[in-house]
């Protein structure tokens, strides 16, 4: 007779709740190599995904605390912490939704006067900006603290390291923010800045590390790739061969990296690596970009061992140069704002084409990128750019001059201000 039930000999399906029952009041700890590390990890993530929001996330000393909102408390501990944990970290820290918040104490985390480094496209106060809140804004995640800024405690991490940012002008901006937050801590005679080529580098000789910007405005070579001649009427790259810059990059040991800007001024033209009679073909930004950021990822997946480099993406920094997009049926741009956007809780749709084609991409590489999403937080600072604050390449007309928003720039950032806010996150992974 044939039973009319059959059972079968299977795993039982991974239930965070019910493991995080059984681990009530004790420890869970994983002891062993860079691979025992990997499964510590995996357990966390499974974790995360599989638990309601948390309350509060610590690591300390390697051992990772999460509070949840029933009060209980588990605890893993790895002998070594990771990017897996650092990205746990984060994951469970949504720090993409918080506000801003006025902090005329802890802000500014430097002068723009005492940075030596300071760039005039950025130097609003120099440059006859009149007021000074701009500088004094925190970035505040709802349910949880960002770690506080520590210029020496980031350095002994840089000890040995070379930290590299890849990308175009907001890009470079980033980097020197990052330039102005950590120089004051080394004496001026024992740190260097250096300008070679398309690489320009801050080392700090007694932790033997450097901060370095690599100008590369579309991650692929181009014929913008010159970092003081780029003013080109045409842009032209090779959608498939980053090997120029790659040359360079593949030698840092952290990567930031970062491109929008460029491609949304207009079509690009393709020459493809296989092509030797020099036809382009034309196609509009958003296109182009995905094919470059396949080809950087490309790059990642088969270039990227995250136990020994770490990488981040910083997705697209938003400009302010409607004004009808936070004040519906008004002109003009960032021209004369004081103020960050009111409505702060409002997710930001900047672009949503482009952020489903980055976001498509990046899912694709898991561990080996960590994306810090600066997109919201940045959208609803209007009052952060340079506007007419900053100096200008060229005469400026006598009809530019009697009319300030034809020549505001909505785009960069000025520092101190918003771009610190960005080192900020990177510092948490870090």
């Amino acid at each position: 007779m044939f039973p009319t039930t059959c059972f079968r000999n299977e795993l039982v399906r991974f239930n965070a709740k019910a493991l995080l029952e059984k681990l009530e009041g004790k420890r869970l700890v994983f002891v062993g190599d860079s691979l025992n590390k990997n499964q510590w990890a995996s357990m966390v993530y499974l974790l995360i995904k599989g638990l309601p929001k948390f309350l509060r996330a610590e690591i300390n000393a390697g051992a990772m605390n999460l509070e949840w909102p029933n009060g209980r408390r588990p605890k893993w501990d790895s002998p070594i912490l990771g990017s897996g944990g650092r990205r746990a970290l984060l994951e469970m820290c949504d720090y993409t939704s918080g506000k801003w918040v006025f902090d005329n104490t802890s802000r500014p985390l430097y002068n723009e006067s005492d940075c030596p480094y300071m760039s005039a496209q950025v130097a609003c106060q120099k440059y006859g900006r009149p007021d000074q809140d701009y500088q004094y804004w925190r970035w505040q995640p709802y349910n949880c603290n960002l770690k506080r800024w520590n210029s020496t405690e980031l350095w002994e991490k840089l000890r040995g390291k070379r930290l590299m940012f890849v990308g175009d002008s907001l890009n470079r901006g980033q980097w020197l923010s990052m330039v102005c937050l950590l120089q004051s801590v080394i004496p001026a005679e024992k740190r260097f800045m250096s300008e070679q080529a398309h690489l320009t580098s801050l080392r700090a000789e007694e932790y033997n590390a450097s901060i370095e910007f690599l100008w590369a405005p579309f991650l692929v070579e181009s014929n913008s790739d010159d970092p003081m001649g780029h003013r080109l009427p045409e842009k032209i790259l090779r959608p498939d061969s980053n090997l120029r810059h790659a040359s360079q990059w593949i030698h840092a040991d952290i990567l930031v990296f970062s491109s929008y800007l460029w491609w949304r001024k207009g079509s690009v033209k393709l020459l493809w690596s296989s092509e030797e009679n020099g036809v382009c073909e034309e196609i509009d930004g958003l296109k182009g970009m995905e094919l470059a950021m396949d080809t950087w990822a490309n790059w990642i997946e088969s270039n990227v061992d995250p136990l020994k480099k770490q990488v981040f993406f910083v997705t697209m920094s938003p400009t302010h140069l409607l004004k009808q997009e936070w004040e519906p049926g008004k002109g003009g741009n960032c021209y004369d704002e004081k103020l960050p956007i009111k409505n702060q809780t409002k997710k930001s749709n900047h672009d949503l084409p482009t952020m489903r084609m980055v976001e498509k991409i990046l899912s694709r590489l898991g561990s080996k990128v960590s994306v810090i999403n600066i997109t919201h937080l940045t959208a609803l600072r209007k009052d952060g750019h340079p506007s007419i604050y900053r100096k200008f390449y060229g005469k400026l007309s006598l009809e530019k001059l009697a009319n300030p928003s034809s020549y505001s720039d909505c785009i960069h950032w000025c520092l101190p201000g918003v771009s610190d806010v960005w080192n900020e996150l990177l510092f948490q992974f870090l």
